[in-house]
């Protein structure tokens, strides 16, 4: 039996010149008034060997809260410690606008690098994100915005987030910059970019790969359906071989695609935070990784 390669814990941020690990901490849910809550996470994280944060301005109305409010959040916690912020590579994402609602304009996402930035505290990003396309945007313009705030100094990269594979080439002709980041949905139970050539696309133009829901929205852990269940039981066979849980086995399932994706962790929980990183423990032969692949799909491979 060949193993696949041993999967790393670190990785580079695509052509930015940044290293990340291998794992992202993501800031969906993170909500409420509790900034220590928020510093243990963070500790949480350092100790399990990530360092990458991955957050957005939209993410606040989810929660019943304003819009920003996880950013605003998330600023606080890191001015407890003046050296907390420089511990980390932060990633936010702007572009969608409520009730709008996506907006790539330039005067749009000038005006919302500015308020991300104010709200997290910092005077610059690593890496900034468009949330969605604005299919109404001309690339030429967003180019315009995006290169005055990397020439400012207030973004460090560009990435793209729900992007189609033709829109990420079409956006990077107009760009001088490279995109180093795609962030596509991806999971067992989401298998669209390994099929569609968006994880293709990321190897050809080295871009890092964001797979954001790596747990499939929670039905990883708990499966209701019969697809489910069947992705489920075939990482439970490579998990308990490996003395991990389910979740970190399909955590380290997405890792070993040769794109070499970054799975974000969404839990706000110091404990699943640290689980997460027991992916990096799993070797992974291509029977088994197929394996889960047809058990995903319902369906045998041709």
């Amino acid at each position: 039996m060949t193993l696949l390669p041993a999967l790393e814990s670190r990785r580079p941020l695509g052509k930015s010149g940044l290293t990340v690990s291998a794992l992202a901490w993501g800031n969906w849910r993170l909500r409420g008034d509790d900034v220590d809550a928020v510093v243990a996470l963070l500790h949480a994280a350092l100790g399990a060997g990530i360092d990458f944060i991955d957050t957005a301005d939209i993410y606040g109305p989810d929660n019943n809260e304003p819009f920003g409010a996880s950013e605003v959040l998330l600023g606080r916690a890191l001015a407890t410690n003046g050296t907390l912020r420089d511990k980390f590579t932060i990633a936010t994402k702007g572009g969608i606008s409520m009730g709008v609602p996506y907006d790539s304009s330039a005067s749009y996402l000038t005006n919302a690098i500015d308020a991300s930035l104010q709200r997290l505290g910092t005077d610059h990003v690593e890496l900034w994100q468009i949330h969605r396309p604005d299919i109404l945007t001309h690339p030429a313009e967003i180019a315009q915005a995006i290169e005055a705030a990397h020439k400012a100094g207030k973004i460090r990269s560009f990435g793209v987030s729900n992007f189609t594979v033709s829109q990420i080439a079409t956006l990077q002709q107009y760009l001088s910059l490279p995109i180093v980041s795609t962030q596509p949905e991806l999971s067992p139970l989401k298998l669209a970019p390994i099929e569609n050539g968006e994880l293709d696309q990321a190897i050809a133009m080295d871009m890092a790969v964001m797979a954001w829901s790596p747990l499939g929205g929670g039905r990883i852990a708990n499966p209701q359906d019969e697809r489910a269940k069947a992705a489920a039981d075939a990482l439970d066979e490579v998990a308990q071989e490996f003395a991990v849980s389910r979740t970190a086995a399909a955590y380290s399932w997405i890792m070993a695609h040769p794109a070499r994706p970054i799975p974000i962790v969404g839990s706000q929980k110091a404990d699943r935070i640290a689980e997460a990183a027991d992916a990096l423990k799993v070797r992974w032969d291509r029977a088994r990784w197929y394996g889960v692949l047809v058990a995903a799909k319902g369906e045998p491979l041709p």
